[in-house]
């Protein structure tokens, strides 16, 4: 500060103040640009005739500082280097144990946090448990669709005006209560848990046996649980509101507060959290599903029952407390970390140049603030061919990730004849190491490498063609597993057509003990209740069409699906691991070329309209059409009273099939799009004064706050380019 005064080590430490020269060599100074001791206090140096330099702590010291920003270029402006509020806190609490946390790290902590909880809710639980609510409230799988859907719609609704004036206000506090949002969105999720009642079942040991009575009365549609999709929409719809801010104003905010070489590390880290989010919600959500729903119960089901409900509601309660627990600490920080502002001169300017640009309004320091300005930002936005072929090239690649986040654990689950919870299991160990370790390497290759730009795009086209490669796997598939041929159990239905519906309730699969997969007891011509084994298992004996091997009488079928003895399983899961890990890798990549092909104002909204294309066009339509693809592979449909339920048996050749032509055609759209979009990027034709050398590695510039000047009426030049 000014008032400290000693010696020659003062001036040293002060590089904003300088000794008075004519005001064309403050004015030739670059901006941001530290002076330099040697010149400034040589004797000989001509600055210093007007002092003596043996009195450096002299008052005229403070003069030239004014002088000099007063002969500052017109097309700059200045900010202030140590902002107002930059204690972590609540209002007037801001106990100094918390100040520890008031970094670029510590904050990385809880938004890590609130995005793990946003991805283990709305990715993980919701697809992990989606056929158990249709089941347990008499749900359509079109009205699941809107459920899922639900989210998108809201981010969309919501995604213009979350990132245009969040962008310009308290971002902390956007996302804090975004958060609160989101939480309640999770409690509003598990609501119908507790109001709808008990599940009544209404199933008795001899069920599907040839001996049972096989007629099922159909309710006239009088119960009442399908209008909980209500409710299942809304607890949806506020998960899409408080989760808005997240990816748009979370990224800016991380972006704003470190060096322009750890940016990538740092959204590569919370994007990982994001991946590792569905992950866990997938295990969690797996393992939940194999406890009964009403907790406490007991239950003569097993989980390969079609009536099996697991305990879908828990997981729901967890996220909604925890993320009310995340939210608190994340609004007690302030507008801008301490030290930020240094980054904003040191950024380099990777702004697509755009033909006959003018910066006039974009430069204003109001710009943005208004809805008035609204327009004019769609406006340079869609004027930017590289933004827009990087949110076309995002949108594909997310519909192949919505639709195999959503579909995938059905794929696993018909391919190697597994149940779902198993199914949803076996894609988690998936997912964790893949879409984890794709997203947090991408980071670390842009930063490892310094990518610049058109560097960064071609990464992302280095890995959406490999990606492209391996979807050809797609090419085997498991067979299915053996069943008999097709035809009734004994009566007067007639023969069975190709694609046949059988009532829910009959369907209860065994397993023979000749390795055929039976749709029922009956199927198998099992006559009475099965008997447990020594191993837990249901067995069901005298079955008249299991053939006995070993004698003249009838065989035993046991309860569920045969184990799928598929040879190719290795080699199916060794290359969905390579698409889903490379599909992930150039996620980041692909984030931060945006980051950097748009004005550095403009970054927010950018964010939130990039969303806005890849939710519309890739988040809402993905499952959807991922799910009218695998339905055309469908041969067995359940039959509810008349009308075609879920689907129960799959061609696994026709399921692999139809996955290969649409992973292909979204993935050679995605190639096309970052190809062109390397090829029109137009990278600066020259950096701001003395701001380009400075930033290739930028280790001269420190994290730690205390290293920028004390002065509070310190500023520094920032450009808008």
């Amino acid at each position: 500060m000014p008032q400290r005064c000693t010696g020659d080590k003062a001036a040293v430490s002060l590089p904003p103040l300088v000794f008075r020269s004519p005001p064309s060599a403050a004015v030739t100074d670059a901006p941001g640009r530290r002076a330099s001791p040697g010149s400034a206090l040589s004797p000989g140096a001509p600055g210093s005739a007007a002092l003596s330099p043996l009195d450096p702590c002299s008052q005229p010291l403070c003069r030239p500082q004014a002088e000099k920003r007063a002969q500052a270029a017109p097309d700059m402006h200045y900010v202030a280097a140590g902002p107002q509020g930059a204690a972590c806190g609540w209002r007037a609490f801001a106990p100094g144990c918390l100040q520890a946390f008031n970094t670029p790290r510590g904050f990385l902590l809880f938004l890590c946090a609130a995005a793990f909880l946003q991805g283990m809710t709305v990715n993980g639980f919701i697809n992990t448990v989606i056929t158990s609510i249709e089941r347990r409230y008499d749900l359509h799988s079109y009205q699941s669709g809107l459920i899922a859907s639900s989210y998108d719609v809201a981010a969309c609704l919501c995604l213009t005006f979350v990132s245009y004036f969040g962008g310009n206000g308290h971002k902390p506090r956007w996302l804090g209560w975004g958060v609160l949002v989101m939480g309640a969105g999770s409690l509003v999720f598990a609501l119908p848990h507790f109001t709808a009642g008990a599940y009544d079942v209404q199933a008795a040991d001899g069920v599907g046996t040839c001996g049972a009575n096989r007629s099922v009365a159909c309710a006239d549609g009088a119960s009442g649980l399908s209008g909980y999709r209500l409710v299942f929409m809304l607890g949806q719809f506020l998960h899409g509101v408080g989760a808005t801010p997240l990816y748009t104003l979370g990224v800016t905010y991380l972006d704003e507060n470190v060096k322009s070489s750890y940016s990538p590390v740092y959204i590569a880290t919370f994007y990982t959290a994001a991946i590792l989010g569905p992950a866990a919600g997938y295990l969690i959500g797996g393992a939940l599903l194999n406890v009964y729903t009403d907790v406490g119960s007991r239950m003569e089901l097993t989980t390969e029952s079609p009536l099996w409900v697991g305990a879908w509601w828990v997981g729901f309660l967890g996220t909604g407390a925890a993320a009310f627990l995340t939210a608190i600490p994340i609004l007690g920080y302030p507008r801008q970390l301490p030290g930020s502002q240094r980054y904003v001169v040191m950024r380099v300017s990777e702004t697509h140049q755009l033909k006959d640009s003018g910066p006039t309004a974009v430069s204003n320091p109001d710009f943005g603030k208004t809805i008035r300005d609204l327009p004019l930002s769609i406006w340079l936005l869609l004027r930017n061919p590289t933004f827009i072929l990087l949110c076309l090239a995002g949108a594909t690649e997310a519909t192949l990730i919505a639709g195999m986040s959503t579909f995938g654990p059905k794929f696993l689950e018909a391919q190697f004849s597994l149940s779902a919870s198993e199914a949803a299991t076996l894609f988690g160990y998936l997912v964790v190491p893949a879409g984890g370790g794709g997203t947090f390497l991408g980071g670390f290759f842009v930063n490892k490498f310094k990518l610049r730009g058109a560097g960064i795009i071609k990464l992302c086209l280095l890995c959406t063609l490999t990606s492209l490669l391996a979807f050809f796997v797609f090419f085997i598939h498991c067979p299915n597993v053996p069943m008999p041929p097709a035809r009734r159990p004994p009566g007067p239905d007639g023969p069975l057509q190709r694609r046949l519906r059988l009532p829910a309730r009959a369907l209860q699969p065994v397993c023979g003990s000749d390795g055929l997969t039976y749709y029922s007891p009956c199927h198998a011509g099992c006559p009475g209740a099965a008997v447990p084994s020594p191993g837990g298992q249901k067995v069901y004996r005298d079955c008249s069409c299991v053939p006995q091997n070993f004698s003249s009488g009838f065989g035993h079928a046991t309860a569920g699906k045969c184990t799928s003895t598929c040879q190719r399983k290795p080699l199916l899961l060794v290359f969905i691991f390579v698409v889903i890990i490379f599909t992930f890798l150039s996620s980041i990549p692909a984030l931060t070329a945006t980051l950097r092909c748009v004005r550095d104002r403009q970054r927010s909204f950018a964010l939130g309209i990039q969303w806005i294309v890849v939710r519309t066009l890739g988040g809402i339509p993905g499952p959807i059409a991922f799910g009218w693809v695998i339905d055309r592979a469908c041969l067995l449909w359940q039959d509810q009273c008349g009308q075609q339920g879920s689907c129960f048996v799959y061609q696994n050749a026709a399921m692999s099939r139809y996955m290969l032509v649409s992973g292909l055609a979204y993935k050679v759209l995605g190639f096309l799009f970052f190809t062109i979009a390397c090829l029109l990027y137009k990278p600066p034709s020259e950096s701001p004064d003395g701001l380009g050398a400075s930033l290739p590695s930028q280790s001269s510039a420190s994290d730690n706050a205390m290293d920028l000047p004390d002065a509070p009426s310190a500023l520094q030049p920032h450009s808008d380019v």
